[in-house]
């Protein structure tokens, strides 16, 4: 399903297939000789979506666009089954593995891999050529890579990269209080904002 969304309708190459339960929503735009599986989600909240040639969304993966970035895949890119992507940036030959994750501000350098289940946090940047191991976390810029029992390793990069304030614009909470009651009715409304009109693109 191609979807009209904040006036933008998706620009997909002739020659990319885009499997009949894929939906791709907005400013998206696809290159040729790209293939989107069945149930794949590519959808610009905010933020454009530029995919290159000969990339290859399978089945159930997720990409998202976010207001501030552009969320870019390179040529030659694959991205497997329940994988998440959003507002990140991919160069060419990388390889995403099934259920890996990457999220806002992260830069993967060309033909570096995130295997299955691996974690690329916000705001981290992998050098070309470099893997994060199976069910690892890649954080910070040069990245470093932890097993995700290290909590308190990874939380010690994580915070400084600062997830409230750079994916929504809200301060940290002091320990012991939640930004949530006041975060989801603020977000919520923008998203009915962003897709009050979405239709099927004609």
């Amino acid at each position: 399903m191609l979807l009209k969304s904040n006036n933008f309708s998706p620009m997909i190459h002739p020659t990319t297939r885009i499997a009949s339960s894929a939906v791709i929503s907005g400013d998206v735009e696809i290159g040729p000789n790209c293939s989107v599986g069945h149930g794949a989600v590519v959808v610009a909240e905010g933020g454009p979506i530029r995919i290159g040639a000969n990339c290859v969304i399978m089945d159930t993966a997720v990409i998202r666009g976010v207001p501030d970035q552009v969320m870019r895949l390179g040529d030659h890119v694959l991205v497997g089954p329940r994988a998440c992507l959003v507002g990140c940036t991919v160069e060419d030959e990388v390889f995403i593995a099934t259920g890996a994750s990457v999220f806002n501000g992260a830069v993967l350098g060309r033909g570096s891999e995130v295997r299955i289940n691996a974690v690329v946090h916000l705001r981290t940047a992998l050098e070309a050529g470099a893997t994060v191991p199976i069910g690892w976390v890649a954080v910070g810029a040069p990245a470093r890579f932890l097993p995700a029992s290290d909590h308190e390793g990874i939380w010690a990069i994580q915070k400084t990269l600062d997830f409230p304030k750079y994916v929504f614009n809200t301060t940290r909470p002091a320990p012991g209080d939640s930004m949530m009651q006041n975060l989801m009715p603020r977000y919520t409304k923008a998203l009915l904002r962003m897709h009050a009109h979405d239709h099927v693109a004609s």
